[in-house]
């Protein structure tokens, strides 16, 4: 089984910091890319960051220059800085884990639980 465990959401003003962290566990043969979602009230879940294996990125226009993803392959972890948060950054964030499992060559979508970013004065 794999599981995808998030941290680090929480409430903070406009114009702050946040980090957020997901460390993939179970029996993974390999990685191909993770990446965070978001998704507001009444809104269709949208892509925020992606990283590949090799550290290609990818980055909404809402969030470039912003944002950073990056990634410590060994631990099997995936970061989120976010910086210079904004009112509409609110949202529930997902991270997402494309990889083979152990046993395997097929290549499957994981999700965590998701950890709730709000950002309010």
């Amino acid at each position: 089984q794999v599981q995808l465990v998030e941290s680090g959401g929480g409430l903070v003003q406009p114009g702050g910091s946040l980090r957020l962290s997901c460390v993939v566990s179970g029996s993974i043969f390999k990685i191909n890319h993770m990446g965070w979602y978001r998704q507001a009230p009444g809104k269709q879940r949208e892509l925020v960051a992606d990283i590949t294996d090799g550290g290609i990125t990818k980055y909404a226009d809402s969030v470039k220059g912003r944002f950073t993803i990056s990634q410590d392959n060994a631990k099997k972890t995936v970061y989120l800085q976010m910086n210079s948060l904004k009112p509409e950054d609110t949202a529930v964030y997902y991270c997402n884990a494309a990889l083979y499992q152990s046993g395997t060559f097929l290549l499957r979508n994981y999700w965590g639980q998701g950890t709730q970013v709000t950002v309010s004065s």
